[in-house]
């Protein structure tokens, strides 16, 4: 692992990923690949735009001769595929996009890494790669589907997504299978749990909550804010996927998850309490199509079999989320007036 392809680096796990990479594995050259889409913002990267270890590339996983060239230029041994249209309202009001970007794209990147890395490219009976290649897929626990009130998510357990996003994953997912199966590309897919920490886009619930208490708005909870969900801090999520890097066994799926059971209202009631803002501020609003009730992760076989463990408690995480908004009110404020797109 010394050339890593990070895909969608300027985006909330991306950029804190191409951090972590920088501290943690400082012998590694970090080639960060992104298109430059509204998620996108320079500011999450701005501290490390000089480190030479650091190259950033404006560019689309749809090109695949683009695609070709930085594999190429840069001598790529490892891909990390953060890469994805990720907001499930938009997967409702606009599907095509994540078919493009989530499946496509992900094609293109395992034929390109395939071609590039394959001993034999045109041989598809050969199996032989360059020594210490590997594709990881970062997907999400989203693609099995929902739980009832019991119950966690295995690595075992059947895909079944029922939202536009959840099922443009779980397709790429299964792209990723089928080139180990078939090809015998070296790969690994991680499932993680809901996301919370430093840079993310606040049209996600922990920094659009934040955001509107701040600005004293409503803050819209779905239907009865009652959905469930495994919070699982970017931090650890990071941690995660380094070890899955170093030490995963090649061709497995390894779940992520925080161990962090909460009530979205549970959530949002969090929020206001530590930012001192009154409930009042919430506002039900008609649920969305589709909503799944609750996901949750058994992550035992990464605990188990890696020796990784999340090491922030809900409590400890979202006190330290909060305070890295109040303290950063620019990064929020330059998303709000559109500056952020102005590089």
């Amino acid at each position: 692992m010394k050339n890593i392809l990070v895909t969608g680096g300027l985006g909330f796990i991306g950029a804190n990923f191409v951090h972590y990479m920088l501290k943690t594995a400082p012998n590694c050259n970090i080639i960060n690949l992104d298109i430059c889409t509204y998620a996108a913002n320079f500011d999450n990267l701005k501290s490390i735009t000089s480190n030479p270890a650091y190259t950033f590339i404006k560019g689309d996983i749809c090109d695949k001769s683009s695609l070709f060239k930085v594999f190429a230029d840069f001598e790529i041994d490892t891909v990390v595929h953060f890469a994805a249209e990720s907001h499930v309202d938009r997967s409702i009001t606009g599907p095509e996009i994540f078919i493009q970007t989530n499946v496509n794209g992900t094609f293109n990147l395992l034929e390109v890494a395939k071609q590039t890395w394959k001993l034999v490219p045109d041989d598809n009976n050969n199996r032989e790669y360059k020594p210490n290649v590997r594709f990881l897929q970062v997907s999400t626990d989203e693609v099995y589907g929902a739980l009832g009130a019991t119950g966690l998510f295995t690595e075992k357990t059947p895909l079944a997504p029922n939202s536009p996003y959840s099922a443009s994953k779980a397709s790429a997912d299964m792209f990723v299978r089928a080139y180990s199966e078939t090809f015998g590309l070296p790969v690994n897919i991680t499932r993680c749990s809901n996301n919370y920490g430093q840079y993310q886009f606040p049209e996600k619930l922990i920094p659009l909550m934040v955001t509107n208490a701040l600005r004293d708005i409503p803050l819209p909870v779905y239907g009865k804010g009652d959905q469930v969900r495994d919070w699982l801090h970017v931090q650890d999520h990071c941690s995660a996927i380094y070890a899955v890097l170093t030490k995963g066994k090649l061709g497995e799926v390894y779940n992520i998850g925080g161990n962090n059971e909460k009530q979205n209202i549970e959530v949002v009631r969090n929020i206001l309490q530590i930012l001192g803002k009154p409930e009042s501020l919430i506002k039900y609003v008609q649920d969305r199509p589709g909503h799944d009730k609750r996901y949750a992760i058994d992550n035992t076989k990464i605990t188990t079999a890696l020796g990784w463990q999340p090491q922030y408690t809900f409590e400890e995480g979202i006190a330290q989320t909060l305070q890295w908004y109040l303290d950063n009110p620019q990064w929020t404020e330059r998303i709000l007036s559109g500056e952020y797109k102005k590089v």
